[in-house]
């Protein structure tokens, strides 16, 4: 009926105990005598009870609950008027949504099954082209079946382009045409990675190959774009 808890058991009370003080009102309905004011006082407004004096003494009765059918009737009423304004303003509210652009869509995976799964993401690549910053000491510590994705990388026909840190050195076979893949080696000491980054079609993610590994996928336009970009600036200094 729309009403509270404590309202509804006021209510109640009056009903059961016809004309009464609020003291007797508010024992009968368990609550103390101020907050029974305030329910009274909230059930007058909706014309579910009303007062009267009688010699020194103000006393309370319950209006006919037939009056909960008028309560009901005006609820609805006041739901269809909120639904034809919604209904009518829906049209500009939807205009404003789709004015503000492309939500990134953001997917968030653990454990090296986590990263395996972001691994079968790069071979669904609409573009056919990967470009990555990568720690191969991290990867290869972490990822013992890595050239399991590189073969299939290669069957599926996807170009890779990567740079990359390792402590020891450059790795002899890190670039491989043949295979589809493009390597630039940096130092780790003046390209510190901690996490490698992969951007694919409209998408970016991010891999943490630490004890508790981590990958993140964001699927953003301009995001996939601007670090495109800067990979590309980087490898042109290299």
């Amino acid at each position: 009926m729309g009403l509270s808890e404590k309202e509804a058991r006021v209510y109640l009370a009056a009903l059961e105990l016809g004309p009464e003080t609020v003291q007797k009102i508010a024992q009968r309905a368990g609550i103390n005598r101020p907050t029974a004011y305030v329910q009274i006082e909230s059930l007058k407004r909706r014309g579910l009870m009303s007062q009267f004096e009688k010699g020194k003494k103000t006393f309370y009765v319950a209006e006919s609950p037939e009056r909960l059918l008028s309560l009901l009737n005006a609820f609805e009423k006041e739901l269809e008027f909120k639904k034809a304004e919604t209904e009518r303003i829906l049209p500009s509210l939807l205009s404003l949504f789709a004015g503000a652009g492309e939500r990134p869509k953001v997917r968030f995976l653990e454990g090296v099954a986590g990263l395996k799964t972001i691994q079968q993401e790069f071979l669904k690549s609409k573009e056919k082209k990967i470009y990555g910053f990568t720690n191969l000491d991290e990867l290869f510590k972490l990822m013992s079946d890595i050239d399991d994705y590189s073969r299939n990388r290669y069957e599926s026909g996807i170009e890779s382009m990567m740079i990359y840190t390792r402590k020891d050195g450059p790795l002899g076979n890190a670039s491989d045409p043949a295979k589809l893949r493009v390597a630039k080696f940096v130092e780790y000491q003046k390209m510190p990675l901690k996490a490698d980054i992969t951007i694919f079609d409209d998408k970016v993610a991010l891999a943490s190959y630490r004890e508790k590994p981590v990958g993140i996928i964001i699927q953003n336009v301009e995001i996939a774009e601007t670090l495109r970009a800067l990979f590309r600036f980087i490898w042109e200094l290299i």
